[in-house]
């Protein structure tokens, strides 16, 4: 049994995550902003805990997640205001990242996007240039981090049935897309997989089932 806690805890990813996680027998903490949204969590056989981690110190989200073996960062801003963007996509993924070592947690999972990085070339006028900024930031001190990283990176997501088949690599092309449940079940799956530390896995909907894709990664 694996003690997971997912910050961002009631994103379409993260619910789905958590089922998966249950379902298999680890043990899940899911961290949420919105008291309300605490039945949604528990429906998927997680705890739901109540912290605000845009707000949070480095300590107060080492308190929320100590006590796990491993942290799945599938929190967001939700675009719209790049203040806010900045604030949670990158400063408050860093202080987790840092409360994780902060309470002795090694094993860390982000997920990022498909083409993330400094040189991602999204022009400063188009509205995802903030998220794409602060996803580099984040991605890029979690790689300098001594943290046991892995970064996921999902192209468009859609809401569409998971097939549990993915294309794991090459480039990004325009209308490329995975959906929501694929992304779950790579999470899942690199977290039972140590081999997966240190690998960036960038994947699209495809033809091999998930656990063979992650595998050959």
């Amino acid at each position: 049994m694996t003690r997971v806690a997912i910050i961002g805890g009631h994103g379409k990813i993260a619910l789905r995550l958590a089922k998966i996680l249950t379902d298999r027998g680890d043990q899940v903490t899911s961290i949420i902003r919105n008291p309300e949204h605490a039945r949604d969590v528990a429906e998927t056989g997680a705890v739901p805990v109540v912290a605000d981690v845009e707000t949070l110190d480095t300590t107060g989200i080492a308190t929320a997640i100590s006590e796990h073996d491993a942290v799945v960062w599938s929190a967001g801003a939700g675009g719209g205001d790049p203040a806010r963007t900045y604030a949670v996509d990158r400063d408050a993924a860093i202080r987790s990242m840092d409360a994780a070592a902060k309470v002795g947690i090694r094993r860390y999972v982000i997920v990022s996007y498909f083409g993330a990085g400094p040189d991602h070339g999204v022009p400063e006028d188009n509205s995802f240039h903030a998220y794409a900024e602060a996803k580099a930031a984040a991605d890029t001190y979690l790689k300098s981090s001594d943290l046991d990283w892995t970064i996921l990176g999902p192209s468009g997501l859609t809401d569409e049935p998971g097939t549990g088949k993915i294309a794991v690599g090459g480039t990004r092309g325009d209308g490329d897309h995975v959906s929501r449940d694929n992304v779950a079940a790579v999470a899942a799956e690199v977290l039972a997989r140590p081999e997966t530390v240190h690998k960036v896995i960038e994947f699209n909907d495809g033809p091999t089932p998930v656990a063979d894709a992650v595998a050959q990664v």
